[in-house]
This record gives C-alpha cells, structure tokens and sequence, in this order.
C-alpha cells in the first residue's frame, strides 16, 4: 500500500497525535491518506499511495479538497512520492488542477545499532513541550509529563535551565520514525540537535526498532546524513492555489 519506507510509520504518528488534537481524524481513502487537524495547521497533509501522474493526482486533489473544506481547513498539503533521491531534480509533474508546487521533502533512513549514546539532558516531555523548545526556550519549571499515547514519545534537551531543543518519535513495528526536530534559534551550531537525535534513536534501539525514518528539508538534510541517513525517495508537495491566482 506505500510507497516509502517509514510512510507506514508516518500515518501511524498522524493516527497517534490525532488523539491529542480536538477534531483531528485520519483517513484512508482508495488513492490517498489524509491527516484532518482542524485545530493543528501543520499536521493538514495527504500522500498520494498511487504512482505519481496526472491521472491519478487530479482526481485525489479533488476529493481531498472535499475532505478538508468539510471540516473548514482551508490550508493543506497533497504530497505525491517519487523516487528521486535529490532535491534539485525536477519532477516530472507539470501541473495539478487546483494546486500550486510547493515544497519538496526527502525521505530518509538507517539502520540502528546498539552502540548510539544517550544524552543526561534529554528529558522526556509533552508534545507541546517538545515543539515550543524548537522556537523558544522553555524554563525547565515548564516541563509537562509525557503524552499517554502508545508508540509517541516527545523529547527536550535541557540546557541553562530550559529546553532548547524538540523532537517527538513514534514507536511502529520495528520502525522509529524522527520528526519536527528543531533547536531554538539562539542556540544553534552547536551540536544540540545531534546529540537530541542521537539519544532518541538510542532510545527507540532499547524498545525494540531496528530501523529509523524521516522526511527532512534541505536544511536538515546535513544534519541527517551526519547521522547516518540516506535519501531513499522523497515528497513533492503541492497545496491548493489561491482563488486570486486561480482568478
């Protein structure tokens, strides 16, 4: 049924944080999976399960449209997997009715050893937590328990009393998958988001995944492939065009 490896992992991270989001549900339909967060704006994503084509994504942009104008969410994104494994090869795709290009994500992967070192700062937090610490930090009297969601863990690395790094993972089959990993901007370069993934990933080795999954920008491709991810396909996502474009 997907395309990618850790895609599975990925719609079982939507299902996960679909239960700490009022409103929030995942669907799967005959041609696309679509994340509906009416009250989490970025988390409004839909992969296209078939091959990428005109044919195919015309009518899913359609239906998924409906889905997300039912629940009054007027910003979303449809992501249609290829097999590129770089972010500067173009698509093949010249046009999707309804939609503009927007950006494109790579996927990425390794295999886990037992050998990857935790870190004493790295505290396990909420989601909340975990996404304000990649923006600004957050006094440590701030922390909040953990999520109790199966499989979803949030993490914060803590420095000069707060967290300043984020990142949360899911726990599927033997699979971790990584995301939102940000540090706060003030405290960048200095090694802090790979010393957070690496502690997650030691940790997700300990509860039984043997491998680890994500989606990362151009800015964070570096970063992964110092950690020993590789590129195995990406995302090219396209959102809906604006009506005074469209106009």
């Amino acid at each position: 049924m997907y395309r990618h490896a850790g895609e599975d992992t990925l719609v079982a991270s939507w299902r996960a944080l679909a239960q700490l989001s009022p409103g929030a549900d995942v669907t799967e339909l005959d041609t696309t999976v679509v994340a509906l967060f009416p009250s989490w704006a970025a988390l409004n994503n839909a992969i296209l399960l078939d091959a990428p084509s005109r044919d195919a994504a015309g009518p899913a942009a359609g239906e998924v449209a409906r889905l997300y104008e039912a629940v009054d969410v007027p910003t979303w994104a449809l992501w249609l997997p290829t097999s590129l494994t770089d972010l500067d090869t173009p698509d093949g795709m010249s046009a999707v009715e309804g939609l503009t290009r927007d950006t494109t994500t790579l996927v990425m992967t390794r295999t886990l050893e037992p050998s990857l070192p935790s870190h004493p700062a790295v505290a396990r937090t909420s989601i909340q937590v975990a996404t304000r610490a990649t923006d600004e930090p957050v006094p440590i009297s701030e922390l909040s328990e953990p999520d109790d969601v199966p499989g979803l863990a949030a993490w914060a690395l803590l420095l000069d009393g707060a967290a300043v790094a984020g990142a949360w993972s899911c726990l599927h089959g033997t699979d971790c998958g990584l995301y939102a990993v940000g540090t706060v901007p003030g405290w960048r370069r200095r090694g802090l988001a790979a010393a957070l993934v690496r502690h997650v990933l030691a940790d997700a080795w300990c509860r039984g995944a043997r491998t680890a999954s994500l989606q990362s920008t151009r800015m964070g491709q570096p970063l992964y492939e110092s950690l020993g991810f590789a590129a195995v396909g990406r995302y090219d996502e396209w959102v809906p065009t604006p009506a005074a474009a469209t106009l």
